[in-house]
């Protein structure tokens, strides 16, 4: 792309973004300087707000080019990442939500200083933040700037070196997506999201039926065609030994890791902290999980549609959706995909970094106060804490270029020092009431210490895939914490307070949508595998499967329109 083209495009994506900015602020009308009303927006989210909020936070610029990249190098396999996910959103609905809505916390750490104490409170804060602060922002802001560094070739365009592209791009990403999360609160911020959200749908929708008629030479059906005839093992989403995910790591790590991403991340579950009702918390969550649904097509489905067009000749895996992009969009839409690329990324960052500012005011700052400060003082010191990690992330997200190993190593490696202990703690602190808070603070010093050995001192020896490992030491943690309550239980057993300020009336159809989301993902499953889409014909068992999907779902659904919903609310 030419200079004038670059101008053309990125004058485009100023409009757009400066439209999304406009009616963010101008929706975000609740007041601000409160803290209900800055840290969870009044506690008045809507289910279409907070849906649109979590795809968006969820979904970023690694997403966008990873998991097209390890489906134009590899297979499907990776889409494990996302559609499994869609079974952590039901357990976040029907299990986890309604005993969060009705304790009303703001923070995890929070609830977890009033299920065992403060130590377990300033702990779970601790690997919060320096997960946050060290790897999962300046990740977002790093992995954000490659994607717009490879799409339009920065460096190249104004003659500067790619680290200096870089640092320019993490700049420019980062203060623009602080704005929203300093001066907006969670309710600009999610309004936002909602809006990007839809452009992300848009754009996740043109980019496969362009590439399918890219490659079919102008004819969509005849691109159709080659996609699903020909190298039919790309579309294979069983993976082996060899893949990216093998399918087995489906059922032990997988299911942890995404329990705690989904039921015991601060800065995802903060977005269905600040439902109106329970039941606008639990068409959220599930609306989210459909959305988790299409990322094959949109996220997995271009990476093949790249592989047919070039070939495995590209430098790189992660070459291909950027390339692809080129190709298939006209100039005059890529400010519009630029758009839709940065508020991607201004999602993910701006979310995490209200979530973190939110932590440190409420769970380290305040807590240190000899006295009680004000609603005013409270929303001003987050503000502070919020400029103050975007600058610490500015500093950080360029060492990325230098990590030996890539950015997705480093994610994954110190993401495992914090995801399994929090969801165990968490898991054991809602369903084991005489567990006492001890055991949650060695399970949390072990998991650190054998974790970090088993990664560092012992990774020569200890060959097993990380996600196993994952699960291991989730079984290894549940017991010790079980253990602990059974021989040296609490003295008196813990019970949920019922502090909740919305109404806590389940949606009634929460229960058969979530069984119409289990069969989704079952059904991707057989789409995607060798007696689906991955073999020259599917076979007389893909159609048996599809029927007994079918047969199930109208069951269910005949079954719960027998009668209401009972609306008891097991919190027990």
């Amino acid at each position: 792309m030419s200079i004038t083209e670059i101008g053309l495009a990125l004058a485009s994506c100023a409009v757009v973004m400066a439209l999304v900015a406009w009616w963010s602020f101008r929706q975000a009308s609740e007041d601000v300087s409160t803290r209900d009303g800055y840290f969870l927006a009044g506690r008045h989210l809507g289910g279409l707000f907070i849906a649109g909020s979590l795809l968006l936070t969820n979904l970023s610029a690694e997403q966008l080019i990873g998991l097209n990249g390890s489906a134009y190098g590899f297979d499907m396999s990776s889409m494990a990442w996302e559609v499994t996910a869609a079974l952590a959103t039901i357990a976040m609905a029907l299990i986890f939500l309604p005993r969060y809505l009705a304790s009303a916390f703001t923070t995890l750490p929070e609830f977890l200083a009033s299920r065992f104490d403060r130590d377990v409170q300033r702990l779970s804060v601790i690997l919060f933040m320096l997960g946050y602060g060290l790897v999962t922002i300046p990740s977002i802001l790093y992995s954000g700037s490659i994607a717009v560094i490879r799409l339009f070739d920065i460096p190249e365009l104004f003659g500067i070196s790619q680290f200096e592209a870089l640092v320019v791009t993490i700049l420019v990403i980062g203060s623009i997506g602080a704005v929203y999360a300093v001066f907006g609160g969670l309710k600009a911020v999610a309004v936002s999201d909602t809006l990007n959200g839809v452009g992300l749908l848009i754009v996740g929708a043109l980019v496969p039926v362009l590439g399918l008629i890219a490659l079919g030479e102008g004819d969509l059906l005849s691109g159709l065609r080659t996609l699903l005839s020909e190298h039919p093992d790309k579309l294979n989403a069983i993976g082996g030994e060899q893949s990216p995910i093998p399918f087995g790591t489906i059922f032990t790590g997988m299911i942890f890791a995404n329990l705690f991403y989904w039921c015991a991340n601060q800065y995802v579950i903060q977005r269905t902290l600040a439902a109106r009702s329970l039941a606008e918390g639990q068409k959220g969550v599930l609306l989210s999980g459909f959305f988790k649904i299409l990322v094959p097509f949109f996220m997995m489905i271009p990476g093949v549609i790249a592989f047919h067009l070039y070939g495995p000749g590209l430098a790189s895996i992660d070459q291909a959706y950027p390339a692809l992009i080129r190709d298939v969009f006209p100039v005059w839409m890529m400010g519009f995909f630029l758009a839709v690329l940065f508020g991607a990324v201004f999602s993910s960052f701006n979310s995490l970094l209200n979530s973190a500012a939110t932590m440190f005011t409420l769970d380290i700052y305040a807590p240190m106060r000899k006295t009680a400060l004000s609603e005013q003082q409270t929303v001003r010191i987050a503000m502070i804490a919020s400029v103050v990690i975007a600058l610490f992330s500015f500093c950080v997200a360029p060492l990325l270029w230098f990590a030996p190993e890539g950015l997705w190593q480093v994610i994954r490696i110190f993401t495992g020092f914090y995801n399994i202990p929090i969801v165990v703690i968490v898991l054991v602190g809602l369903f084991a009431r005489h567990t006492p808070a001890m055991a949650a603070k060695i399970v949390i010093i072990f998991h650190v210490i054998t974790y970090g050995l088993l990664k560092f001192a012992l990774a020569d020896w200890v060959t097993l895939h990380f996600l196993h490992i994952y699960a291991i030491l989730f079984v290894i943690e549940v017991a010790i914490m079980l253990l602990a309550g059974r021989f040296a239980p609490r003295q008196q057993a813990w019970k949920l307070e019922d502090n909740h300020q919305v109404d806590m009336t389940p949606w009634r159809h929460a229960r058969p949508v979530a069984f119409t989301l289990l069969s989704l993902v079952v059904l991707l499953y057989l789409v995607f595998s060798p007696i689906g889409l991955a073999s020259e014909a599917p076979g007389p068992g893909f159609y048996l499967a599809l029927t007994a999907l079918a047969a199930a779902n109208i069951a269910c659904w005949l079954w719960a329109g027998r009668g209401p919903q009972s609306s008891r609310d097991d919190r027990s």
